[in-house]
């Protein structure tokens, strides 16, 4: 098979699969299925061709090499308002569907002489996905205001809606992101131990939102919603742009080895079809991050490799601007009038993120070597933006996983890895307090656990 046909069959393998990720925010916990039985520490590694994900310099140590494999990646997300007199409690929990994905990677290098390297990494982030059933919420008497979503969601009314979700919108709530990230990737040696690489970034997203209707209020046209809705309901939208990877590799020891690598900010088209919910009328670029890895030769079958990342939520607004901004809220139309879509408007109120990733990899023989892992990152989400963040429940903290690479022959090998993310949840007052009085909504708490079961074929040549 030729380069140009892998690299487009992995490609369109990618968009054509939903992602779900929402490990580390909604970045993945690893990149590459060696890294991820390492509990994502893979700076200062070079074993496979995924570099260009994490660390551009580490592709030209890597060889003449091609992987490919599938996460079935399956994350429980759950949602419940108590404690409301106002009437829109939930009845208890109400789970999230679409429970099970699978989620692909590809990678390839090939050496340029000794001393250089070209190669493709093909991945993904996602993971603001939900599916809640709606039906949680009774509606009033058909025509009349006389609910607490009543008030909010004034096409439901005039339409004779019976029941809302928990938004106060109708039929099924959630939403759907992908981030499809193609990395061609140059690496050079520029001595024997220390090498420097380059990865221009491709970037392909997608995103589609339903039943958030019970929003209209906030948008910037909220009168002519029915034929000027750019806020839900409107199918997948997609954006594309473009920014930059950039790493550096060091064998400082025979035993010690150091990375670093940093990305841009990727400069992305904007969600045409979803500019009244996204703050900067659509925009949603991918964040800037960077990360810096170690790796120990502990003894000649034991390697131990330790990362940090931090990834910058707060450049984006769409993601980072607090719940309760009001934007452009205009006296005398209403309080909530434009709070949606503009720059400063009201956002999902994600914080930045530290991520600590240590693994340990064990050569048990000549064909066969184990992997575990750890990784710990922050929760993005306050108690404060809790509503918002029902549809985007990324509150997962600690991950532990485990691997095993199998070779079956001299150039070809089964890479296995399993991740397990404990119980995470967020509880706090509900953000319709700050409309209907002060805990006449009740409490609110989104929660979430994950697992994941990954396979991946490599092959040397």
């Amino acid at each position: 098979m030729k380069f140009r046909t892998k690299i487009t069959v992995a490609t369109l393998a990618m968009a054509m699969a939903p992602a779900a990720w929402a490990t580390d925010g909604y970045f993945s916990h690893g990149y590459g299925m060696k890294a991820k039985g390492m509990g994502g520490a893979a700076t200062a590694m070079a074993s496979d061709t995924f570099g260009g994900a994490n660390n551009p310099a580490s592709m030209v140590w890597v060889g003449d090499r091609l992987d490919v494999g599938v996460d079935l990646f399956s994350p429980r997300r759950s949602a419940e308002r108590t404690g409301s007199p106002m009437g829109i409690n939930t009845g208890g929990n109400v789970d999230s569907g679409s429970n099970l994905f699978a989620v692909p990677e590809f990678g390839y290098n090939k050496m340029l002489g000794w001393n250089m390297s070209l190669g493709v990494t093909v991945y993904g982030n996602g993971g603001m996905n939900t599916d809640y059933p709606g039906g949680q919420i009774s509606a009033g008497a058909p025509g009349v205001v006389d609910t607490v979503c009543d008030g909010f969601n004034g096409t439901a009314v005039a339409s004779g809606a019976t029941s809302y979700n928990m938004l106060c919108g109708t039929g099924r709530l959630g939403i759907d992101l992908m981030q499809l990230v193609i990395a061609p990737t140059f690496a050079m040696k520029i001595n024997k131990n220390h090498s420097l690489g380059i990865s221009p970034l491709i970037g392909y997203q997608r995103f589609k939102a339903k039943g958030l209707d019970g929003f209209q209020g906030f948008t910037p046209s909220p009168g002519t919603f029915a034929t000027n809705n750019n806020l839900t309901d409107n199918g997948y939208d997609s954006s594309h742009g473009f920014g930059l990877r950039l790493g550096w590799m060091g064998r400082i020891t025979d035993t010690v080895t150091l990375g670093a690598a940093y990305s841009t900010k990727m400069r992305m088209s904007k969600f045409d079809k979803y500019k009244d919910l996204f703050a900067g009328r659509g925009d949603f670029d991918m964040p800037e991050n960077f990360n810096l890895g170690i790796a120990v030769k502990a003894t000649p079958s034991v390697t131990i490799a330790a990362d940090y990342q931090r990834i910058n939520y707060s450049g984006i607004n769409s993601v980072s601007n607090p719940s309760t901004n009001t934007g452009n809220a205009v006296a005398g139309t209403g309080f909530t009038v434009g709070s949606l879509g503009c720059s400063n408007c009201r956002g999902f109120g994600w914080d930045d993120v530290n991520v600590f990733k240590i693994g340990v990899e064990y050569q048990y023989n000549s064909n066969l070597t184990l992997r575990a892992g750890y990784n710990h990152t922050d929760n993005p989400i306050q108690g404060r933006d809790v509503t918002f963040n029902i549809i985007a429940p990324g509150v997962v903290e600690d991950h532990l996983t485990l691997g095993f690479t199998y070779n079956v022959s001299k150039d070809s090998e089964l890479t296995m890895s399993y991740m397990h993310a404990f119980k995470e949840s967020v509880r706090a007052a509900s953000l319709y307090n700050n409309w209907v009085g002060p805990g006449a909504a009740g409490n609110e708490k989104i929660q979430m656990y994950q697992d994941a079961l990954g396979i991946a074929y490599g092959m040397k040549f």
